[in-house]
C-alpha cells in the first residue's frame, strides 16, 4: 500500500488539580476554543470540547504519527500556561497529573458529541470521580484507587 491511512477516534478526559472547580462559565468557552486550537495545531481533528467546572472532555481524531501521550501533554501544558494568564485567581492553575483516553468507534461519534454536550446536566447527578470510575469499568481498565486522584 502506497499510503498510510488511519481513523483513530478517542475520548480524552482530564481534571483540574484536586478537582478544583475553577473553570467557571465565563472561562469555559474560551478554554474549549483554546484546547480545540491546540489539538488542531497538533494535527488532530477536534470534534468537540466540553465539560464542567472541574474537568474537560475532548472528542479527537488522532494523527497517525503522534502518540496519545504526546497529544495530551501538548493539550495540558499549553492550556495550563494559557489559564494562568486569564485571571489572577488562576495564577496557580494546573491540571491533574493523569488522564483517561478511551477508543471510540466512528459510528459512535455523534453519541460521544452528545455526551460531551450534556455534561452540565449529567453532572447534576454524578461526580467526576464516579463518572471516571464508570468509564474505567466500561472499558475494563483495572486501576488502584490509591493512585487515581492527585
Amino acid at each position: 500500500m502506497a499510503q498510510s491511512l488511519a481513523f483513530l477516534l478517542v475520548h480524552v478526559i482530564f481534571s483540574t488539580k484536586d478537582r478544583m472547580p475553577v473553570l467557571n462559565d465565563d472561562l469555559r468557552p474560551n478554554l474549549y476554543a483554546y484546547l480545540a486550537t491546540v489539538a488542531r495545531n497538533a494535527e488532530c481533528e477536534c470534534f468537540r470540547v466540553g465539560g464542567v467546572a472541574d474537568h474537560v472532555h475532548l472528542a479527537l481524531r488522532m494523527p497517525r504519527t503522534a502518540t496519545v501521550a504526546e497529544i495530551v501533554e501538548q493539550l495540558k501544558v499549553s492550556s495550563s500556561k494559557w489559564g494562568k494568564t486569564q485571571s489572577p485567581r488562576l495564577a496557580k492553575f494546573a491540571w491533574q497529573r493523569g488522564y483517561g483516553v478511551f477508543s471510540v468507534g466512528p459510528a459512535d461519534l455523534n453519541a460521544l458529541i452528545g455526551y460531551i454536550d450534556g455534561q452540565k446536566v449529567h453532572h447534576r447527578k454524578q461526580t467526576f470521580q464516579d463518572e471516571f470510575r464508570a468509564f474505567l469499568k466500561r472499558y475494563g481498565v483495572e486501576f488502584d484507587e490509591r493512585y487515581m486522584w492527585d
